[in-house]
């Protein structure tokens, strides 16, 4: 398959954002983790592409992960310390894997 899992050497949190309120009950946003994964990391090279005719957005990196049902464009992910938000998400073959497209947030 397109996933060995020798290559899935980077650890990933992806996260979600979440309305939650305040103690004065107000709704203020908030991200929480949604899962810790094993990834692998490919350069994506800046490009934009149609993938099953999903529009990817700019994107500088690449990950693979194993098929979750799970992630949207609208989640963001962390590495290394670092933020980065995912402008895509593609299928990989059947539910084998998912391919996320992101950007890294300026420091």
């Amino acid at each position: 398959g397109v996933l060995r899992s020798g290559r899935l050497d980077r650890r990933i949190t992806l996260q979600r954002k979440t309305v939650v309120e305040n103690s004065y009950g107000e709704p203020i946003e908030t991200w929480v983790d949604l899962a810790t994964v094993w990834a692998e990391y490919l350069p994506a090279g800046g490009v934009e592409r149609y993938a099953a005719t999903q529009m990817v957005a700019e994107a500088d990196t690449r990950w693979r992960i194993r098929y979750r049902a799970d992630v949207t464009p609208v989640d963001r992910l962390s590495y290394a310390g670092r933020i980065h938000d995912v402008t895509g998400v593609v299928e990989i073959g059947r539910r084998e894997g998912l391919e996320i497209y992101s950007k890294a947030r300026a420091e």
